[in-house]
């Protein structure tokens, strides 16, 4: 059997002599791996990059066997961005993620777009960490953990929210949330509207929310940690604040 599909690459790894197993985002048969042979020598090298858009042909005898790639490159993201390290951390986290919490050869077509669309935002506007953000509250939707963010969880009111419950992941307003603010964790602001800035430090609210409810619902019910490549993406993110500071509606 095969298939032939759009994908964007997780993570390659070298396996015997030559070949690689490579895995892949794809868009209609989820996060797949496959051998490809010949991957280490120099042709491809490039080619196996993470964060590289890409087209596959998948070919097994049996559905459940690993199966052979072949892999025509589309869009080199990975060299695009070789020069910054921030975008360079951030393209890793996002592959690493993806491949630590998506089910395999599950199809999640929103997440897939989700990130092609990071991608491009990662080469056209300097706000594309707040693009990152809403990528992983997608993330988070599409595994069935998406959060409330329209109305207050005590009132219902859709104005002055600032604080979201850690636990039942529905926004609360300042009015609402004020004795228990110790207990909340932040809302951006930019995630209620594109007309609202994303500060650095917003941006970081951004990640310690959606870093909350991933660890909880996602990767801690299988003891699993959040990715490292993550943690060293917002300590960089933290680092280089001064030049990231401007009008969310940008990105």
């Amino acid at each position: 059997m095969e298939w032939t599909d759009d994908a964007i690459i997780l993570s390659s790894r070298k396996h015997g002599e030559g070949a690689v197993i490579v895995e892949a985002l794809t868009r209609g048969h989820g996060r797949h791996a496959g051998l490809v042979r010949g991957g280490t020598g120099q042709a491809m090298r490039g080619v196996l990059e993470a964060g590289n858009e890409v087209s596959v042909r998948w070919a097994a005898r049996l559905a459940e066997h690993l199966g052979n790639y072949s892999i025509e490159l589309r869009r080199p993201n990975a060299s695009a961005m070789m020069t910054d390290p921030l975008k360079l951390a951030g393209l890793s986290a996002a592959c690493a993620l993806a491949q630590l919490t998506l089910p395999e050869r599950q199809p999640h077509t929103p997440v897939f777009d989700g990130l092609r669309l990071l991608l491009e935002a990662m080469q056209t506007t300097e706000l594309w960490p707040a693009v990152m953000v809403r990528w992983e509250l997608g993330l988070l939707a599409e595994l069935g953990f998406g959060l409330d963010l329209g109305a207050c969880a005590a009132t219902g009111a859709a104005e002055d929210l600032v604080f979201v419950s850690p636990r039942s992941g529905r926004a609360v307003s300042l009015a609402a949330g004020q004795a228990y603010r110790k207990r909340m964790l932040g809302l951006p602001a930019f995630l209620l509207g594109p007309q609202n800035s994303a500060s650095v430090a917003e941006m970081q609210a951004g990640f310690a929310l959606t870093g909350f409810f991933l660890s909880r619902h996602v990767l801690q019910p299988h003891d699993r940690k959040m990715p490292p490549a993550r943690e060293r993406f917002r300590d960089r993110l933290q680092k280089m604040q001064t030049g990231l500071a401007g009008d969310i509606s940008r990105a």
